[in-house]
């Protein structure tokens, strides 16, 4: 896997994935783990421990006209959680 930015490199083995069903599509997309200090953060209360900050990415998880899912990671608890 290539980062098309800066052009890191990372074997695609090393890189964990996870499987979304959605009805009768499944996805995959990313896990935030590893190299969560290359994320960016924000404040966002964790669910499960109520820390205050979170990494998050931003996906696109359903069809192109619905808004993009932003994935969350506890910086605390390491805890993932979605908000659609």
């Amino acid at each position: 896997m290539v980062c098309r930015e800066c052009e890191f490199e990372k074997p695609k083995a090393d890189v964990e994935v996870e499987k979304i069903r959605e009805g009768a599509i499944e996805r995959e997309t990313l896990i935030l783990y590893g190299d969560m200090d290359t994320l960016p953060r924000t404040k966002a209360e964790c669910p499960k421990c109520g820390h205050n900050e979170a990494a998050y990415v931003i996906r696109q998880t359903r069809a192109a006209d619905e808004p993009s899912t932003r994935i969350y990671r506890c910086a605390k608890c390491m805890y993932t959680w979605r908000e659609f």
